[in-house]
C-alpha cells in the first residue's frame, strides 16, 4: 500500500514563497509518475504539474509556469513543489499524486492517478 503525506502549506503574503513536499512510503519511489493537483475553496480539482518517473521530464499548467517548480529526490522518496511569487490565485489545498507509470507527457486527470495524500493548505493573501 503507497502512502503519500503532504508538508509545507501555510500563509504567506502575495509575491512569497512555500515549498511542498510529499513523502511516500511502502513502495519503490522512483517507479513513479508523480504530480501536484490543488483545488481552491468552491473550485474543482486542478491539475498543477507531473513528473515522469525518471525525474527528467517535467509538466506544468499555463497558470504556474515559470513560477512552480516540481522536483524528486528518489533517495528521500520525496517529491517537492517550489512555489515562487504567488498570488491569491494559488490559494487551495495541495495534493501530490502517484501511479506506478512512465508519464512522458502532462497527465491532467484524476484518473491517470492511483494513489492521493491528504493535502495540505496553501493561503496567499494579498
Amino acid at each position: 500500500q503507497v502512502h503519500l503525506e503532504e508538508s509545507g502549506g501555510g500563509s504567506v503574503q502575495s509575491g512569497g514563497s512555500l515549498r511542498l513536499s510529499c513523502v511516500a512510503s511502502g513502495t519503490t519511489y522512483s517507479a513513479y509518475c508523480m504530480a501536484w493537483f490543488r483545488q481552491a475553496p468552491g473550485k474543482g480539482l486542478e491539475w498543477v504539474s507531473n513528473i515522469n518517473r525518471g525525474g527528467i521530464s517535467t509538466f506544468y499548467a499555463d497558470s504556474v509556469k515559470g513560477r512552480f517548480t516540481t522536483s524528486k529526490d528518489d533517495a528521500k522518496n520525496t517529491l517537492y513543489l517550489q512555489m515562487n511569487s504567488l498570488e491569491p490565485e494559488d490559494t487551495a489545498m495541495y495534493y501530490c499524486a502517484a501511479v506506478r507509470a512512465y508519464c512522458s507527457a502532462s497527465w491532467m486527470s484524476r484518473n491517470n492517478y492511483s494513489y492521493w495524500g491528504q493535502g495540505t493548505q496553501v493561503t496567499v493573501s494579498s
